[in-house]
């Protein structure tokens, strides 16, 4: 492929994947629409589930980090989320200090009830492709996610100075 035709594709490519994160962003707002929560509250659920899911479980400050709020800010939505029957907090760990998150079992079911089928949609999908390129796409994903969390991680621009009309 030539050097244009690399750049449109690599261009493609960027605007896809610009295009699933506004489209995943749609479906935790539709998920806090459907559990009748706040979007950011849905987030951390979303985060909380998928951890839990994956068998790396998190804990207050972990969440934090992942959905970019502050301590004090985290345990209020925690205190909303478990107050409204969504969360449990336990402590697991042989620290006992330390507080772990799940789902509760209701919200399990609520989050199969609105995933499940985009599940089903997104397994067909993936099931087109081997594995050797699932790898390759995984690989991929991770570099990518790798230059942006190094990009995050400079310190951050001052801001612009504002103009006058």
């Amino acid at each position: 492929m030539n050097d244009v035709a690399t750049r449109k594709r690599q261009d493609q490519v960027t605007e896809r994947l610009r295009t699933y994160g506004a489209t995943f962003r749609e479906f935790s707002r539709r998920f806090a629409e459907f559990l009748g929560l706040h979007s950011t509250d849905a987030e951390a659920l979303i985060e909380i589930l998928s951890a839990e899911e994956h068998g790396k479980l998190l804990s207050p400050a972990r969440l934090s980090e992942r959905i970019g709020l502050s301590n004090p800010a985290t345990t209020a939505l925690l205190n909303r989320l478990e107050a409204a029957g969504h969360l449990v907090r336990t402590r697991e760990h042989h620290d006992r200090r330390v507080v772990t998150l799940r789902g509760s079992p209701e919200v399990h079911t609520l989050a199969d009830e609105f995933f499940g089928p985009l599940g089903v949609k997104v397994g067909a999908v993936m099931a087109r492709y081997s594995s050797d390129q699932l790898e390759q796409f995984d690989t991929f994903l991770a570099e990518l996610l790798t230059a942006m969390h190094v990009q995050l991680d400079q310190p951050r621009h001052p801001t612009p100075p504002r103009t006058e009309p």
